[in-house]
Formats: C-alpha cells, sequence, structure tokens
C-alpha cells in the first residue's frame, strides 16, 4: 500500500497530478482545492489511497492525512465510489463532512453533485458513529441542533432509500416520536433515524403476538 507520495510536481491537470518520484511519473487523482497547492517543478508530498479494481490501480492523493480518512470512510457507504467520495472533499471540507455525518444533516450531502436525497440519507445512515467532529466549539454545537422542518425531511428521505414509502416513514415518525419530545428538541437525524427503525421493529413483534393471541 502507497500512503504519501513525496516528489517533485511533473503536470497538474483538472483532475489529477503527476509527481516524478526519482523518474518514475506518479498520477494522482485530487480536489480543486489540493491541486491548486501544487506547482509545476516544486517538490510536494500527498497522503494517498490506492484503489485496486481487476484491470487497474488507481491512487487518490489528499492534502493531509484527515482528508484520507475521511475519504476512506466515505467509501465504506454502500453505494459511494472514490469518485463520488472525492465530490463530497470538494464541496466540503473534512470536518465540515465530520459534523454533518455526526449531526445527520442530510441536506449537506445533497449539495454535492450526484448526491440526491436518498443517497444522502443512506450515507447519513451508514456514517453514524463513524466520523465524530474533531472540534467542540459553538460552530458545531450549533450544527447539532435542527428544527423539525430540518430534520423530518432527512429522516423520511433515508426512511425511503430504506424501502419505506414515503407515507407509511412520516407516519412511523411520527409515531416513535410520540414518546421522545427529547429527541425532537435535540434534531439529531441520526438518533431520531435509529429510534424509528426501533420501534418499528418493536410494533411489528407487538403485531405479531397479537395475531398469534387470536389464533
Amino acid at each position: 500500500m502507497i500512503s504519501f507520495l513525496r516528489g517533485t510536481v511533473a503536470h497538474v491537470g483538472l483532475s489529477t497530478a503527476v509527481i516524478d518520484l526519482n523518474g518514475a511519473g506518479m498520477s494522482v487523482f485530487a480536489t480543486p482545492q489540493t491541486l491548486s497547492h501544487l506547482k509545476v517543478g516544486t517538490e510536494a508530498k500527498l497522503f494517498t489511497s490506492m484503489i485496486v479494481r481487476e484491470d487497474s490501480l488507481t491512487l487518490f492523493g489528499f492534502a493531509d492525512d484527515d482528508e484520507r480518512e475521511v475519504f476512506d470512510v466515505l467509501l465504506s457507504v454502500s453505494g459511494v465510489g472514490p469518485r463520488l467520495a472525492l465530490a463530497v472533499l470538494a464541496v466540503h471540507e473534512p470536518e465540515a463532512i465530520r459534523v454533518a455525518a455526526h449531526t445527520g444533516d442530510g441536506k449537506a450531502f445533497t449539495k454535492v453533485p450526484g448526491i440526491g436525497p436518498k443517497v444522502a440519507g443512506r450515507i447519513v445512515l451508514e456514517l453514524a458513529g463513524k466520523l465524530v467532529p474533531h472540534g467542540t466549539g459553538s460552530a458545531t454545537a450549533a450544527a447539532q441542533v435542527a428544527t423539525s422542518a430540518d430534520w423530518k425531511p432527512q429522516v423520511v428521505a433515508a426512511m425511503t432509500s430504506l424501502g419505506w414509502s414515503e407515507k407509511d416513514a412520516t407516519g412511523s415518525i411520527d409515531k416513535a416520536m410520540a414518546d421522545s419530545p427529547d429527541l425532537v428538541e435535540a434534531g439529531n437525524v441520526a438518533q431520531i433515524l435509529r429510534a424509528t427503525l426501533r420501534w418499528l421493529g418493536q410494533d411489528g413483534a407487538r403485531a405479531g403476538n397479537r395475531v398469534g393471541s387470536r389464533g
């Protein structure tokens, strides 16, 4: 595994750069922000992640290790490939991605070209607990609070991406939150989603018991 590259910048393109490593040119995909700091003829260091396919070996380069870590975690989401993960990093800083994942802010991910509400809902669901913000300041705290108008569409989108209809998702959320005013007030999408899914599981078990007792 290639963890980083250090060498002379031989070429900078729109989406890739070539790093000269003692006469061997290594092509690396990177975000526009990372590429903007590379100058042909100067020495550079890029942290890298290698994606291995049957017919290719592709390197993705990052300005620091935090960017690479967020990239690798994004790849754990089903349906998110390296190009889409790189697009997320092109739109948001790593810390902003951590905050969005931690607070369940699906809207932040829909700002990325190629990510709609369903994919954003899946990202929020699958990243829950995997990315924790480094900062603990007021900006992070403020991002953890959302109104019902903010969180409800995100939870509905996450549930529809998992197979529920919008009507069933909305009804389940309302019923699950009826006894959880603290979750509603906090507006944490990931927590509300998990609570709703737990409620659905318990409700299904109760329905099964009722059917069994009638039999």
